[in-house]
């Protein structure tokens, strides 16, 4: 396996358990070491205990939404990268989400051939 799959791992994080276990599957399948969150508080616990090298990060999500989560990870670590994901397209969501430091930002379905490419970029 990669050196740098093995060091790092990809938070994923979505309130849809079929969708949360289908990205960490398929992440999963490509070598990468992924850990599932369905919250975001679920998610900043985690990133406390080891900060990972990637997390994709729902937008849509009860309790505390994808943009608030973005928020207060980059509070943790600005470092840290962040790919929005998102069931409907929203220009202006999009400019929020980059203007709080997410890097990507893709639409569901999800290419998966895509999402590759992206998590390449930042691992």
């Amino acid at each position: 396996m990669d050196e740098v799959k093995q060091r790092k791992y990809i938070l994923v994080v979505d309130d849809d358990h079929k969708i949360l276990k289908l990205v960490a599957l398929r992440l999963a399948q490509e070598g990468y070491r992924t850990v599932a969150a369905e919250s975001g508080e679920s998610a900043l616990a985690h990133i406390k205990i080891e900060k990972p090298g990637l997390v994709l990060l729902d937008i849509m999500m009860p309790e505390m939404s994808g943009f608030e989560v973005l928020k207060k990870i980059k509070a943790i670590d600005s470092n840290i990268p962040v790919c929005m994901v998102t069931a409907v397209y929203d220009e202006e969501e999009g400019k929020r989400c980059f203007a709080a430091g997410a890097y990507e930002y893709i639409t569901k379905p999800i290419d998966f051939e895509h999402l590759l490419k992206v998590v390449l970029i930042k691992l």
